[in-house]
């Protein structure tokens, strides 16, 4: 579980964007706005844009 004084201040790296937590399965932050998601590992997020998936459709 992310830390929630930590996600009030993330922001999209890409789009400076805001960021919707999903618990998961797969835990990640997304992006409604590039429509990127970065994977949250051992409760860190991973904020590189390289690290990131496309959302898709179904998302």
């Amino acid at each position: 579980m992310v830390d929630e004084r930590l996600l009030r201040i993330l922001a999209c790296p890409r789009c400076k964007g805001e960021l919707d937590y999903v618990t998961g399965p797969p835990e990640e932050l997304r992006c409604g706005a590039c429509r990127l998601a970065y994977p949250v590992r051992d409760d860190i997020p991973v904020m590189l844009i390289e690290e990131a998936r496309t959302m898709e459709e179904r998302d």
